[in-house]
């Protein structure tokens, strides 16, 4: 299957072409032709199967025939977990639509930039709305905006805003939208709360479940190397010598510590940045139009950028520390290997990570060698674990105790 036959339109068949798209993933093969029918969607897929194009060319074919006369009207919501993802979503709809007979009017707001000027942009005229839930929530509290001709609200990465405390804020946002509209939401997994959240959003959505389809990190070759921590700067420079690789994704847990290790690496002479949440915006969204133009070789950064960015020809994903949870393992390295190409990760581990990265290969259903490095071996010994002091039976009342006291006293009155 390819897009021509994917019933989307001249304009957007030749946007797609220019911007070197020829078939559809599986989850545009299934997606597409379910919103062109105008059902409502919960789709799961991983990371880099791309979701977003999904939903970004069906919504546009279906808005392009049917523009409202006059000043635009916001007829597209779309909500993110992420800055990065609602600008490259921005992006999407800017870039498809480029060609149509009126181009879509796309406005992103976001924190971390002027709210008046968002304000201003909505305005003066927006067909399409692409926001952060807690900055759209600022700017809903405003009360000058007009959302009485949404018909699509759409949620991408949705699980990945249930952590955010998004579910508090949804109410807020059902009231402030039309009832009767289009609801799409796309999600990498499927927690009880990202069911809880799909069934007050929409009571009858198709499901669509790539279960079938080989997963995204089956193409990502995973390596683990045993290494102590104050070597992971040496054996990643060596790395980085050795392989010569272009561009490079470090994970880690500290963002002053992707401020340092990036110093250090630029210092010898290596185009390194950070990236990470206490960056401006107007820093965080160079940074990453850098590196995705090759201009930064190798980027340090929190696990802001692990869910939803689409960074073409990543040569490898480096865990310079362990990912709190098996599924932020699998998104990071799923910055490799996108759109069907063939991907590298490497996580570094010390005797300390051990246990962790066990949990992480056993609910990952993966189960990887262990490397060491000549020069860079693993030396020394897992710490012991120190047993607290056994607790003293009796002498903490138990509420059985407190129970009868109170009784008694009661009793007494």
């Amino acid at each position: 299957m390819s897009f021509t036959s994917a019933a989307l339109s001249t304009p957007i068949l030749k946007a797609l072409a220019e911007y070197g798209y020829v078939h559809p993933t599986p989850i545009q093969k299934k997606v597409i032709p379910l919103i062109l029918e105008k059902e409502d969607v919960l789709a799961r897929a991983q990371t880099g199967s791309g979701k977003s194009a999904s939903f970004v060319l069906p919504v546009l074919e279906q808005w392009s025939q049917n523009i409202p006369e006059g000043k635009a009207k916001i007829k597209v919501l779309v909500l993110t977990p992420t800055r990065e993802l609602t600008l490259q979503v921005a992006e999407y709809f800017s870039d498809f639509g480029k060609y149509l007979a009126r181009k879509p009017k796309v406005v992103s707001v976001i924190g971390g930039e002027s709210i008046g000027d968002q304000l201003y942009a909505i305005q003066k005229g927006c067909d399409v709305l692409v926001a952060t839930s807690g900055r759209f929530l600022d700017v809903l509290s405003k009360k000058q905006m007009n959302l009485s001709h949404i018909e699509y609200l759409i949620l991408d990465e949705a699980d990945k805003m249930l952590n955010l405390g998004f579910s508090e804020e949804l109410d807020l946002i059902l009231e402030a939208i039309p009832q009767k509209r289009q609801n799409l939401l796309f999600s990498a997994t499927y927690p009880q709360k990202m069911l809880d959240i799909a069934a007050k959003i929409t009571k009858d959505p198709v499901e669509v479940i790539l279960e079938e389809e080989a997963p995204t990190v089956e193409k990502i070759v995973q390596r683990v190397i045993e290494v102590n921590p104050e070597n992971r700067g040496p054996l990643l420079r060596q790395l980085m010598k050795k392989e010569k690789w272009k561009s490079v994704l470090v994970f880690m847990t500290n963002k002053r510590a992707t401020d340092n290790i990036a110093a250090k690496f630029r210092k010898r002479g290596y185009l390194a940045e950070s990236f990470h949440g206490d960056l401006t915006q107007e820093d965080r969204s160079a940074t990453l139009d850098d590196f995705k133009a090759k201009k930064i070789q190798i980027l340090f950064a929190t696990d802001l950028v692990s869910r939803g960015l689409d960074i073409d020809d990543i040569s490898c994903v480096i865990n310079y520390d362990l990912p709190r949870s098996p599924a932020d393992y699998i998104h990071r390295i799923g910055r490799t290997g996108r759109a069907g190409k063939s991907g590298l990760a490497i996580t570094f581990i010390g005797h300390e990570e051990q246990a962790h990265f066990k949990v992480i290969e056993k609910r990952s259903s993966i189960k990887l060698e262990r490397e060491q490095i000549p020069g860079f071996e693993l030396t020394g010994e897992a710490p012991v674990k120190q047993k607290g002091p056994a607790p003293v039976k009796g002498k903490k009342k138990s509420k059985k105790d407190k129970l009868r006291e109170q009784a008694l006293k009661a009793a007494k009155k």
